[in-house]
């Protein structure tokens, strides 16, 4: 037999995205922060692939193997230990240190792209986008 489903309002917080627990203006701001954290892991991954796809290596294809390499370990790691429902949840430093090492390569890929504006920018927006992100995900 199959049991109804609970309604949003019967599952438990965690099971919801942080803006639920917001209204107004302070709701837009925590579900436009969140869009930018999504904005940020794409494009750090996008980083990455460009710097691998940049590499000094004989063939595109050995190129683009890097690339995949490294955005499918960037991906895992992410989904594993970062993502807001993260197969592997960590306490709050463990996240903010899976974090750091994923923003970290995006932002040295492209300081060696030759972009160190464009790496001190991201890694700026990305440390706020992540204090915003942990202190509105914080139990209250």
């Amino acid at each position: 037999m199959n049991e109804p489903k609970q309604s949003s309002a019967a599952s438990p917080s965690h099971d919801r995205p942080e803006w639920d627990r917001y209204s107004g203006v302070l709701r837009t701001f925590v579900m436009l922060n969140a869009l930018l954290a999504f904005a940020l892991e794409m494009a750090m991954l996008v980083f990455v692939a460009w710097w691998a796809l940049e590499l000094d290596l004989d063939g595109w294809w050995a190129r683009l193997l890097v690339a995949a390499a490294a955005v499918g370990a960037l991906v895992v790691l992410w989904g594993a230990f970062a993502a807001p429902k993260a197969r592997i949840p960590l306490p709050l430093w463990g996240s903010l240190a899976v974090k750091a090492i994923a923003f970290g390569a995006g932002t040295a890929a492209l300081w060696d792209l030759g972009l160190p504006a464009a790496a001190i920018a991201f890694a700026v927006v990305a440390v706020a986008n992540t204090a915003v992100a942990a202190y509105v995900r914080r139990p209250r």
